[in-house]
């Protein structure tokens, strides 16, 4: 009976994820599943660590970090049979955090209403097959402005908790004191991260991490608490999200964005994936779509609804793909891993601010590569990804980045006489913003 139990699982693994149609097996899947996740585990540690920042529970927010990541991942495996992890999405919760509460005096639970609802609306797109509509007539140069934008803006929030910049009243802001320990563990850190990944090592992030909180413990900086403990309690933050409280018209542009952001993340990493799985044909359609784009969508509501930023693809699912994943039990791996991190937060809990700012910047140097897809020949293509990009960092608002750019994308083509080339889409997302400004900003 116990030969025989093996095959009768090997068979059902195969019925289920069609391991020999895609070229696979149970062990190929379960190695990329554990790299995958060792790619992206940083986010339990580095999510807390900003969503906290907003006045919420780091230790609720570490367990529905996990949760979210762990569900949302293990949906995409069973439902879409793609080897795709999800999570909390960077950039959305630093833009949470640092905008929506810090900047703009919003309540944390407030602000995540609006995540709430900007998920909703990424889902309505989605059941109204309105999204990919969209995505195809978003120009590049505005995607890449937006995706670039998002990344110097992560980057500047990896910096300033560092302590790389500081304030300051004269020049805005300045280099911080490097005699400091923040400072030098900070700079340490980015630079574990980039070698490493330079040197082709997935876990390169995670690294960093345990080693600069190590250091930090060695000097005082860190009080160990013990590795394993139960889950915290995680009804500080379920629960308290207020979804009434954020249908107001004064934060509707940050709905909006929010919805647009994840838009452009969550099926731009789809694709991309899908695409160096060899699963993805030339119009970036792949097996399953319609079932991965409702994980997806649904994934984000839930999360926000949970109390944690919304949930998008992660690229770092291709590192997994890299070495052979190629269905969803991949994807069931990374979330079973992330339900077993759950046990580990009293090791989160000690991770410090500068242990995950070199993440937050590297962070940044992944999303600001795709730059050099723009068309910098063509100032009616370049300027509105220049202003994109710059101002979600200058204009600390990643809502007021994307609003310029699109209307500079108008200007510029209207002015030169090429107004034949703005897309439906562009126009109708230019003239929210443009209704945007007049009635609420003004």
């Amino acid at each position: 009976m116990n030969k025989i139990d093996p095959i009768r699982q090997q068979s059902l693994l195969q019925r289920m994820f069609k391991l020999h149609e895609h070229g696979t097996t149970v062990r190929t899947e379960i190695i990329a599943g554990l790299t995958t996740f060792l790619t992206m585990v940083y986010i339990v540690f580095v999510n807390p660590q900003i969503l906290s920042m907003a006045g919420m529970d780091i230790k609720a927010v570490f367990v529905t970090t996990c949760l979210v990541a762990a569900l949302g991942s293990i949906m995409m495996g069973l439902v879409a049979n793609l080897p795709v992890a999800v999570a909390p999405a960077m950039g959305l919760n630093a833009f949470f955090a640092f905008v929506v509460v810090g900047a703009m005096g919003y309540s944390w639970q407030v602000a995540m209403g609006a995540i709430f609802w900007g998920a909703v609306g990424l889902f309505l797109l989605t059941l109204f097959h309105i999204r990919y509509w969209i995505i195809a007539h978003i120009p590049l140069s505005l995607r890449v402005g937006i995706t670039s934008g998002i990344g110097l803006f992560i980057a500047m929030m990896g910096l300033k908790n560092a302590g790389i910049i500081v304030a300051n009243p004269d020049t805005l802001v300045s280099i911080g004191n490097f005699s400091q320990s923040n400072v030098l563990l900070g700079i340490l850190g980015f630079f574990i991260i980039v070698v490493l990944a330079a040197r082709n090592i997935h876990a390169a992030v995670l690294v960093s991490i345990v080693i600069t909180t190590l250091i930090g413990m060695i000097i005082g900086d860190v009080q160990y608490n013990g590795v394993f403990a139960l889950p915290p309690s995680i009804m500080t933050v379920v629960g308290h999200v207020d979804m009434i409280g954020s249908l107001d018209i004064a934060l509707s542009g940050i709905i909006f964005s929010f919805m647009l952001i994840n838009l452009f993340d969550s099926s731009g990493t789809l694709i991309g994936v899908t695409d160096k799985a060899g699963l993805a044909d030339k119009t970036g359609k792949f097996p399953q779509m319609k079932q991965a784009l409702y994980v997806d969508s649904l994934s984000s509501v839930a999360g926000s609804a949970m109390g944690t930023s919304s949930v998008t693809a992660y690229i770092e699912s291709s590192s997994g793909v890299a070495i052979g994943g190629r269905t969803g039990l991949t994807a069931i791996v990374v979330g079973a891993l992330f339900l077993l991190t759950i046990f580990i937060s009293p090791l989160a809990s000690m991770v410090p601010a500068y242990a995950t700012a070199g993440a937050l910047i590297y962070v940044g140097v992944l999303m600001t590569s795709s730059l050099t897809r723009v068309a910098w020949h063509d100032l009616t293509e370049s300027v509105p990804a220049f202003i994109t990009a710059v101002m979600m960092p200058f204009s600390f608002s990643i809502t007021e980045g994307i609003a310029l750019g699109f209307i500079a994308y108008c200007v510029m083509k209207i002015g030169t006489g090429r107004w034949r080339e703005i897309g439906l889409a562009v126009v109708i997302v230019s003239l929210l913003f443009i209704a945007k400004i007049i009635l609420v900003d003004v």
